[in-house]
């Protein structure tokens, strides 16, 4: 398989076109691979008959230039709609195509644009690293707390610092300004864009969340046309939005019982991560499925060794061929709790591996493929802290994203026909503003200071592990949200559990918790 379009297609992006009493997909200036698969829907705003109308691919025939025969929906869903599918066709020609729907008196026109790919591969293995939420602030947050800061310059720089190229990619959807990890994901993983919450399709009017025009993912591209494996390894659910999205299709990033059927579907070679719950039939406690479907025997039986534990990981990975690793019912949990604050927060699942772990893993299995590989890593509590403004525990999570990358690098040096890409699917507004210093005085506004009165934070890292020995230090970073619900501002790290500042009242509205009212430092 020829796979220099990895770039490309990690990097295309369409823009929808203005909405339309008829709608075409793939949407207006949509961006695609030669040879990659799609579904083609036009949607009509009545009922029509067949007759009534007329679609042409570059003033061809639709149906002579895709290559297969249209279906005609009448009524589409029960409503007074018409709408025609042809489902799992594709372009094999790159270049420009303009489509032009007519019917009712009306016309739509759409273009798209289709690439090549390279006729030469030149890398035989890729790694794409995601920072799910990823920002400036945050890799500057996990530097200093990482390597320290002296007199403004870094005492050392992170795995990602030393990457050889470096640059700024956006990520919106198809129908808002604002992203999520799904329609962020899909469009590395497609080449198309799509909607907040969708993956792998164009979001149409279709009522059922699986029935939306589908656009084939980086995943099944490669199982459909080379020889190559893929690993998807993350410390959320494996259903989570951006693992998913490697391999699905669905309107609803909800629809996580229906997204493990379809990683079974591609069955990629290595799957690490939480999400053991959507795995397991109803009948078992723990279990968040609404059938008796048993994946946990069914991967088993497709020749995957499970592991559910960071010793079973170790063991197992070296000689495994093809690997599913479920550690958590749910997501994963952080590094600041599992090796640090050893808190309640780990207690039922005590023995969880840490990414690069899991990474580690996913190379030594992966690389036995002499055709090369994909593998997907995703740090997806740095996205899961930043929610609710807990950075204590996304900065500690960005350095282990960053030890990840670290492994891979020296996997690289010894495979030098192996490409890195660390990326952010979508970011959080956060700023490091100063610091936070526990000097004496009676209000917190004394204490925090911005400009020449910041200062430089105190955190050490005696022991060279790469993490801060405390992150509870007498002169902290002072770091603020732009997603500010209400809520009590302690400026101290949550030791006990993460941060929780907004909880819903008896209206269903969301004020701040009062759990964190009484601990406001006033005097320190």
């Amino acid at each position: 398989m020829n796979a220099r379009w990895l770039l490309p297609l990690l990097f295309a992006s369409t823009l929808p076109g203005f909405a339309q009493a008829q709608a075409i997909y793939p949407i207006d200036r949509a961006t695609m691979l030669a040879g990659g698969k799609f579904d083609f829907k036009v949607e009509f705003d009545a009922v029509l008959k067949p007759a009534d109308v007329r679609i042409l691919i570059n003033g061809k025939d639709y149906q002579q230039v895709l290559g297969k025969s249209a279906t005609f929906v009448e009524r589409e869903d029960g409503q007074d709609v018409s709408a025609v599918w042809i489902r799992d066709v594709f372009l094999p020609q790159a270049g420009k195509y303009e489509v032009e729907a007519q019917a009712n008196g009306k016309t739509s026109k759409v273009t798209w644009d289709v690439y090549p790919s390279a006729e030469k591969r030149k890398a035989k293995n890729v790694i794409l690293f995601i920072g799910d939420g990823l920002s400036v602030a945050h890799r500057t947050g996990a530097r200093i707390l990482s390597k320290g800061v002296t007199e403004g310059k870094a005492d050392g720089r992170l795995a990602i610092d030393d990457l050889q190229y470096m640059a700024f990619a956006g990520t919106s959807s198809t129908d808002s300004i604002a992203a999520d990890s799904a329609n962020t994901m899909s469009a590395y993983m497609t080449g198309h864009k799509s909607g907040v919450n969708a993956l792998g399709v164009y979001v149409s009017r279709s009522k059922n969340s699986l029935e939306h025009p589908k656009q084939e993912t980086l995943g099944e591209l490669i199982t459909r046309s080379s020889k190559m494996s893929v690993g998807v390894v993350n410390d959320a659910e494996l259903e989570d939005a951006t693992p998913a999205a490697v391999v699905s299709h669905t309107r609803r990033r909800a629809d996580k019982a229906e997204i493990v059927e379809m990683f079974y579907n591609v069955k990629p070679t290595v799957m690490l991560g939480g999400g053991f719950a959507y795995f397991l039939p109803k009948s078992t406690a723990g279990s968040k499925r609404k059938d008796d479907t048993n994946y946990v025997e069914k991967f088993q039986q497709a020749g995957y060794t499970l592991v559910t534990d960071a010793d079973g990981l170790k063991k197992n990975a070296e000689q495994a061929t093809k690997l599913l690793g479920l550690f958590h019912t749910g997501n994963m949990d952080g590094v600041l709790d599992r090796r640090f604050l050893k808190n309640d927060v780990t207690k039922k699942f005590p023995n969880q591996p840490d990414l690069t772990d899991m990474t580690q893993a996913a190379l030594d299995v992966l690389s036995k493929n002499k055709d090369g590989f994909f593998l997907m890593v995703e740090s997806a509590l740095i996205d899961k802290a930043s929610h609710p403004l807990d950075w204590e525990r996304a900065f500690t999570n960005t350095i282990m994203l960053d030890q990840s990358v670290a492994i891979a690098k020296k996997f690289a040096e010894k495979n030098p026909d192996t490409l890195i890409i660390v990326i952010g699917d979508h970011t959080h507004g956060l700023s490091i503003i100063g610091t936070v210093d526990d000097k004496p005085g009676t209000e917190m506004r004394e204490k925090v200071g911005v400009y020449e009165d910041a200062g430089f934070p105190n955190y050490k890292d005696a022991n060279k592990d790469g993490y801060p020995d405390d992150i509870n230090v007498s002169k902290r970073l002072a770091v603020f949200f732009n997603n500010d619900p209400d809520y009590y501002e302690t400026f101290r790290p949550k030791l006990d559990n993460q941060f929780v500042p907004a909880i819903k009242n008896e209206k269903d509205q969301y004020v701040a918790n009062k759990a964190y009212e009484t601990v406001i430092p006033h005097l320190l």
